[in-house]
């Protein structure tokens, strides 16, 4: 079984190179992170934004949480890149998924 982090946001209009930079360099910390499965990340162009990190269990996500780089970088999102945001924690009871391959027309 794993988690899901659902983190949906919406931005302000300071510091788009900022902001750009940090979703980097976290994108790329989380993915050093002990227990971490994989990310999904979309935003459109009025700054709406959904990232969905994976996780093997919930201790990973805790550690995740309170890594040091990534508090700062939270504490820099309330102050600077977000009107607001709502984040979700969930347990994945299941999943499938679809793949178009070249022979599939």
């Amino acid at each position: 079984m794993s988690w899901a982090v659902i983190f949906s946001s919406q931005r302000t209009d300071a510091d788009p190179a900022g902001y750009a930079a940090a979703a980097v360099r976290m994108l790329d910390l989380a993915a050093q992170q002990p227990g971490y499965v994989g990310v999904e990340d979309a935003r459109d162009e009025d700054g709406f934004g959904i990232t969905i990190s994976y996780w093997e269990d919930l201790e990973s996500i805790g550690l995740w949480r309170e890594q040091a780089e990534h508090l700062m970088v939270q504490q820099l999102g309330r102050e600077r890149w977000y009107k607001s945001y709502h984040l979700r924690v969930c347990r994945i009871e299941r999943e499938s998924s679809f793949e178009q391959t070249a022979n599939d027309g």
